[in-house]
């Protein structure tokens, strides 16, 4: 339980005065390059609450972008860091290794879909995963082709921009990116031309068509996919879309990696979102949820594939750093003492009728999708018209934020409002949570 009083106290204005002078020392201090959604400074938090500089309380519906899936400041996460503080804080697991990195890698291949023989590899960001999940993947296959889909997200770094789909504000000027990169359209039954019944045979068909036509599955080395989609929309392909996908895969010798950075460790209700169709990928990436809010990514897969990679050709300086692996420890101890799997589903059964009502009532709703605690809704123009209402979205989640409550969007158009809270978090709070969503959403439409 937080020590942190899980109720929405406003002690002045969003942000207050407290918050706007270290904001001026931000801007002072730090490149204008990294920006801030809500320029509000915590000083505390657990639970589903964050506590700001100036006293104010906040419900948190974004866990950090899904990283705080445990609630922040966690006990189970919170001792272990604390002993292992004590112990020691680094040592780089390529020099001399601790038990620590270990227990994480057998929980991670044990944990992970498929009950074949597993390795892990660990690192310190999702894109610093998915860039090593690729060099896997080619030094396995002998070939040099990825492809990903439209609207993906997988990282900021040179290859992952190359991987990520959207322009603004991920890769704008930042080129030339990492070459044979190819991109397929997504299944995105909301926005799919033939209509969301026809959408998974169909884009898996445009898919095998395109990437034969225009890579050729001899030059294959990967597929890279995100069961849901994250940064791009939330976006659930049609049902089957990514069982074809992976058994496609397979069937070519080409690598199926799912990237489950972002819906990994029980957000979508399983502990992995690709588990929902039984799919079960050659290698998955992890970070985020994992390690309860230290940096922590994974890439684990099949032991034949991850131990064809030559001695020395994985690793990095910081990967797996022994207080990151402590952390990572008490949030998986929390996620099965709590059953968090069952916590995200209740979630969901408490999100969506409301968002289901909120979307009768307003066409500008145009989809609510999503599955256990990662759920959204695409704004649109509304009355038959799905042009993307990125405006409306903007103006929604800023009259949140003035009311006290943290929310994200997201979304190749800007249009799609997603919530991420933790589930550690009361009904209460997300009750309230989804209360100011809803005035919100009515006093800007």
């Amino acid at each position: 339980m937080s020590s942190v009083p899980q109720q929405r106290v406003l002690r002045t204005a969003i942000p207050g005065p407290r918050s706007t002078e270290l904001q001026q020392r931000k801007t002072a201090a730090v490149s204008a390059g990294v920006s801030t959604g809500l320029p509000v400074y915590v000083e505390r938090a657990g639970g589903g609450i964050l506590v700001d500089v100036d006293g104010n309380q906040l419900i948190d519906f974004g866990s950090g972008i899904a990283v705080t899936t445990v609630g922040n400041a966690a006990p189970r996460v919170v001792e272990r860091v604390t002993e292992q503080v004590q112990d020691f804080t680094h040592t780089c697991f390529m020099v001399t290794p601790y038990e620590e990195y270990l227990e994480v890698a057998e929980a991670l291949n044990e944990l992970t879909p498929g009950d074949h023989e597993k390795r892990s590899a660990l690192f310190n960001s999702g894109a610093e995963a998915v860039e090593n999940a690729v060099k896997v993947a080619r030094h396995w296959t002998g070939r040099d082709a990825v492809v990903a889909f439209d609207h993906a997200y997988h990282g900021r770094t040179n290859l992952t921009m190359a991987l990520t789909a959207k322009n603004m504000p991920y890769k704008h000027r930042f080129g030339p990116f990492a070459g044979e990169v190819y991109r397929a359209p997504m299944s995105y039954p909301f926005r799919w031309p033939g209509g969301p019944a026809d959408c998974a045979k169909e884009s898996f068909d445009v898919f095998v068509q395109q990437v034969h036509a225009q890579v050729g599955e001899e030059n294959l080395a990967a597929v890279i996919l995100e069961p849901i989609q994250g940064e791009g929309g939330f976006i659930v392909p049609a049902p089957g879309f990514v069982r074809q996908v992976a058994d496609w895969c397979r069937d070519n010798g080409i690598v199926f990696i799912a990237d489950e950075v972002q819906t990994g460790f029980c957000r979508t209700g399983d502990w992995f979102a690709s588990e929902h169709e039984d799919v079960v990928p050659d290698l998955v990436t992890t970070a985020k949820g994992m390690a309860g809010g230290l940096p922590l990514a994974g890439v684990t897969g099949r032991a034949e594939i991850m131990d064809a990679v030559h001695g020395g050709g994985l690793g990095g300086t910081y990967g797996g750093n022994p207080v990151a692996c402590a952390s990572a420890l008490g949030a998986i101890e929390t996620m099965k003492a709590d059953d968090l799997c069952g916590r995200a589903k209740q979630v969901e059964a408490l999100f969506v009728p409301r968002l289901e009502a909120l979307a009768a009532q307003y066409p500008q709703i145009g989809d609510v999708r999503g599955r256990g605690a990662m759920l959204a809704v695409e704004l649109v123009n509304g009355e038959g018209d799905l042009t993307p209402n990125a405006a409306l979205t903007a103006a929604v989640n800023k009259a949140c934020h003035a009311a006290g409550l943290v929310t994200l969007t997201c979304g190749t158009y800007g249009n799609v409002f997603r919530f991420l809270p933790p589930l550690a978090a009361s009904d209460e709070l997300l009750s309230e949570g989804l209360d100011i969503f809803e005035k919100a959403f009515a006093e800007s439409v």
